[in-house]
């Protein structure tokens, strides 16, 4: 017991010697490996707590936490990597020593690093003896001596710019004007001002209130209230007749065809929590603006300019020293296929009425115009739309937020020559044979669709082919071409048109359907798919790029939005160069010929080629509908223009009629 009782004594002996002498022989370069990785971690407390005694006399410790953390958040610190670098000095018995280390960061400026040398003094402590960090301001950054400050100075990249093939701007850094109150001019009329002010902004008077309330205003600042296009001259001169109401020009970003182009070009606004949380790993702040609608949202990545920042030392002197700098970029600038003369001229002519239209060049696949009617003004987005505007839009029952050219409707007669030319390639007709049509009612024979008929507006002829077909946009004939043709090879003709396809375009566009469900039943919805009725559903700009293999011997053409883009073959060949001329004659007809449809159309300085089309909208036959008016033309002299337009509720305006005119109108305008 007693040497048991000896060895467990000698053993905690030996322990305390042992601890003792580590107490003793503390190490300088476990010390600085400590430090770094409390640093690396931004410990700042624990950091300061491994001061020397003289560092700390210099700072206090909230100073020291707060100065690393100020610094650290404003310069966006991440990557934060510090350790200790191999010493060339040794420890041989001193009281101080000089270690290295390198630093690694990443900041909104980009990546820095430096190294530097850590003094290390060992210092007196209860219990025996420790190595302490004989910090300074080096420490932080090497140039930074006691009284330099860290300065950010952040330089805006500029967002890229959308322009139409001749130059035009369709979305540009413009300016506005921003329209304001000098608080300390009101004096004893601050109510009526107020209240004047706010019958001319249509904004509420607690708005303003709000404003003026920041706990930034200064009786002598310009605290400002709305923002206001360039072109609101009467309000302006208004609003400047108000007493300590004052107008600036500030930078803005400007639609200057307006509703002409909303729906396609977009606008911008506020970055909402939503949309910063989704975008929070590519740079954005709470303060960006970003792309709402149209190319602006589609191409957002591609305007978006990135903002530049510098990272710098003021000396006490005045001097500076750049620490690090990323420089900012500007947004791409885009040109476009656009006209937007004419795409204007388009907007105008449809006067307001429900309707898309799309303009292309046929031979290349061009986008001139791409139209929704009606719009919107896309500058009082950006400059700052009321609830009670917004509102008005949202209950117009013409729906002007809603993008037409990106939705789908039946295309009604308009469909024929597509439905031609698949029944030319399958062999089911031949331009001269002629199918004997009676009266204006058809059904098969066999009497099995009960009393559903196929209906023809004209019974003037009774032996009708193909090109007499097109002329008097006969039902029938077409209901009877796809009956020969058959569900497989009529589905299996359109799907080579590019029916149940994303259209390869870089906006997106609803996909054109043959049915809900994609297939075709042989009988009634057989039979009205064929003259555009039943369930198909077809997008403008897919019904206008449907009629390009007729100009282009057989080829089905890409439509193409950007000026850089070279004219690409989306389908090769789906139909023959001779049955793309046998249908190009047949719209030929449908113009020139006084029979047809689109007489109306006919001009001879400006000869038309196209198709008519009157989609009827309702729920059982013998029933009264609304009816959506197609045409699609182009000038086959010079063929360098396609419209293809839809006017929504045409029934008590001639039908299709109504949109020949319009058509014709605009031709007229750019021959």
């Amino acid at each position: 017991m007693i040497k048991k009782g000896m060895m467990l004594f000698c053993i905690i002996m030996f322990s305390s010697i042992l601890l003792s002498a580590c107490r003793e022989n503390p190490s300088p370069y476990d010390a600085l490996r400590k430090y770094t990785k409390l640093w690396t971690n931004q410990q700042f407390a624990d950091m300061y707590a491994m001061l020397s005694k003289q560092a700390k006399q210099n700072i206090s410790k909230e100073d020291f936490v707060n100065r690393y953390k100020k610094i650290y958040q404003d310069i966006e610190v991440t990557n934060l990597s510090v350790k200790p670098l191999p010493a060339e000095e040794k420890d041989s018995g001193k009281d101080e020593i000089k270690l290295p280390f390198s630093v690694k960061m990443d900041t909104i400026a980009g990546p820095i690093q430096f190294k530097h040398e850590a003094l290390l003094v060992k210092e007196k402590v209860q219990g025996g003896e420790q190595w302490h960090v004989q910090w300074d301001t080096t420490y932080i950054f090497p140039q930074l001596q006691k009284n330099d400050k860290v300065r950010i100075s952040l330089i805006s990249g500029k967002r890229g710019e959308i322009y139409d093939r001749n130059g035009l701007p369709l979305a540009m850094n413009g300016t506005a004007y921003e329209i304001g109150i000098i608080p300390g001019q009101m004096k004893e009329n601050e109510e009526t001002i107020k209240k004047e002010l706010s019958e001319l902004l249509h904004i509420p008077v607690e708005s303003i209130d709000e404003k003026l309330k920041a706990n930034w205003v200064q009786p002598d600042y310009f605290v400002p209230i709305k923002k206001v296009a360039k072109s609101e001259t009467t309000l302006l001169e208004k609003a400047r007749k108000i007493q300590a109401v004052a107008v600036k020009e500030v930078l803005e970003r400007e639609y200057p065809f307006a509703e002409a182009s909303a729906h396609l070009i977009g606008y911008i606004g506020t970055i909402t929590a939503e949309e910063l949380k989704t975008l929070k790993n590519k740079g954005y702040s709470s303060s960006d603006r970003i792309g709402k609608r149209g190319l602006e949202e589609w191409w957002e990545e591609r305007l978006r300019g990135k903002d530049g920042a510098k990272i710098y030392i003021e000396k006490s002197n005045g001097s500076t020293f750049t620490i690090a700098e990323a420089k900012a970029q500007d947004g791409e600038t885009i040109t476009l296929t656009l006209d937007a003369k004419l795409q204007k001229n388009i907007y105008e002519q449809m006067k307001g009425r429900a309707g898309t239209a799309v303009a292309i060049h046929p031979l290349t696949g061009e986008i001139l115009a791409l139209v929704s009617s009606p719009s919107f003004n896309p500058n009082q987005f950006v400059l700052g739309i009321s609830s009670e505007q917004y509102k008005k839009l949202e209950n117009d029952p013409a729906k002007p937020l809603i993008n037409r050219f990106a939705a789908t409707y039946a295309p009604g007669s308009a469909i024929k020559p597509v439905i031609g030319a698949i029944g030319l390639e399958k062999g089911a007709i031949t331009p001269e044979q002629t199918k004997t049509i009676i009266g204006k009612k058809w059904q098969p024979k066999d009497g099995s669709w009960g009393n559903y008929f196929v209906t023809r507006v004209s019974d003037r002829l009774q032996n009708v082919n193909l090109q007499n077909a097109l002329i008097y946009s006969d039902n029938i004939y077409f209901a009877m071409v796809g009956t020969d043709l058959g569900p497989d090879k009529l589905k299996e003709g359109l799907r080579s048109f590019g029916f149940a396809e994303n259209l390869p375009f870089p906006y997106p566009i609803q996909k054109s359907q043959i049915s809900n469900n994609g297939n075709l039943k042989t009988g009634p919805q057989l039979a009205d798919t064929s003259y555009g009725q039943g369930q198909m559903q077809m997008s403008i700009l897919h019904l206008a790029t449907a009629y390009t293999p007729f100009l282009n011997n057989g080829d089905l053409l890409q439509p193409i939005l950007e000026k850089s883009q070279q004219k690409t073959v989306w389908k090769q060949q789906i139909i023959s160069a001779k049955t793309a001329n046998i249908i190009a004659e047949g719209l030929k007809q449908v113009v020139a010929n006084p029979n047809g449809t689109a007489h109306s159309a006919y001009m001879k300085d400006v000869p038309l080629a196209g198709k008519t089309g009157t989609a009827e909208l309702k729920e059982n036959q013998g029933e009264k509908g609304k009816e959506n008016g197609l045409f699609v033309a182009y000038n086959t002299n010079n063929p360098d223009l396609l419209i293809a337009m839809l006017i929504e509720d045409v029934q008590h305006d001639h039908g299709s009629k109504y949109v020949v005119n319009i058509v014709k109108n605009i031709f007229q305008t750019v021959k």
